[in-house]
């Protein structure tokens, strides 16, 4: 018989909190004694007891949370990405950490993907304005038949990515800190694979570069101005995974001087971005507020990912999808 656990969950702000706080009850009080997180009550009273804290996002949990988590059995992250976690802290205080990898998300993120390459190959912007001024047939735009995408990072968004731009017979390239085997090869229809020391060769072939890595020592600022300018004038750069992997200002000075056709973004390297900030006035720039992954799918997933991480601590199990083991620690997403 599984336990009953205490757990609570460190809901997001109110502005944005549906449908995730709502999954997220949905999923695990029918079996649990689910609370929810009072910032206007003590600390040690609220985590007093506690067997498992849900963290949205990971972006709610405190050291002083961590502090007085002594009886926590489990933090899970509901989410990916761990950039933002302070997760040595974590580590020190002894609590295993899980997150909600990538399988979770990958498929919005993907579409997302998907659709700033049609948006950029059909220049949005230019069609918008010319719909509102009356000017028909013009802009000409491409198709995504046969350009070369460039995945860098493939991880489940890549793969996601993949299957769908190799079903609008795109020609696809990856790399990878992994050997991606010949199976997955054949199977997303990849031209070229390589490893990291292969980034450079990827990125000066590609029409479309799309990343799917996970923000760390070693990806901050992968695509800097060296590699930017490996990029060719009529290549795009798509970016759904994190903004800190781009160096800003070396891709707005490419996409303002021509040396970059375009970008699509969903992320940047300071979040929220300002209502004000250059790349928001370029015509070449397509640009969504990190939303990529924030569908009514992703807020199910990962609401049922967490509470089966909670049913197996309760039986006596590991929790799957630690985060707090190095070896666990992966580089794409």
């Amino acid at each position: 018989m599984v336990e009953r656990l205490r757990v609570l969950y460190l809901p997001p702000p109110s502005q944005w909190r549906e449908p995730w706080q709502t999954d997220v009850i949905d999923a695990v009080s029918s079996r649990h004694d689910l609370s929810l997180y009072d910032q206007t009550a003590l600390l040690p009273a609220q985590f007093e007891g506690v067997d498992v804290v849900l963290d949205h996002g990971g972006s709610m949990g405190t050291r002083a949370m961590a502090n007085v988590a002594g009886s926590v059995k489990l933090w899970q992250i509901l989410g990916t990405g761990i950039d933002h976690f302070d997760l040595e802290y974590w580590r020190k205080k002894g609590i295993p950490v899980a997150n909600c990898p990538g399988e979770f998300s990958g498929a919005p993120l993907a579409e997302c993907a998907l659709m700033f390459m049609l948006m950029l190959s059909r220049h949005w912007h230019q069609t918008q304005q010319n719909l509102r001024h009356g000017r028909l047939y013009v802009p000409v735009g491409s198709e995504l038949e046969n350009r070369r995408l460039g995945l860098i990072g493939f991880g489940a968004s890549a793969r996601e990515l993949a299957s769908r731009a190799r079903a609008f017979g795109m020609r696809i390239s990856a790399v990878d800190i992994r050997d991606i085997s010949p199976e997955e090869q054949r199977e997303f229809g990849i031209e070229l694979a390589g490893k990291p020391a292969d980034l450079d060769q990827i990125l000066a072939k590609s029409d479309f570069v799309s990343l799917h890595l996970h923000l760390n020592e070693h990806t901050r600022h992968i695509l800097d101005d060296r590699r930017l300018r490996l990029m060719k004038p009529t290549a795009c750069l798509v970016n759904v995974a994190r903004g800190a992997l781009v160096d800003e200002k070396a891709l707005l000075d490419a996409l303002r001087e021509g040396r970059l056709a375009g970008a699509g973004l969903d992320v940047f390297g300071q979040e929220p971005l300002e209502p004000d900030h250059p790349l928001l006035k370029l015509p070449n720039v397509v640009a969504t507020p990190h939303v990529s992954g924030a569908t009514e799918g992703t807020s199910r997933r990962r609401a049922a990912c967490a509470a089966r991480n909670v049913d197996r601590v309760a039986s006596g199990l590991d929790p799957l999808h630690r985060v707090d083991l190095p070896v666990n620690i992966g580089v794409t997403t």
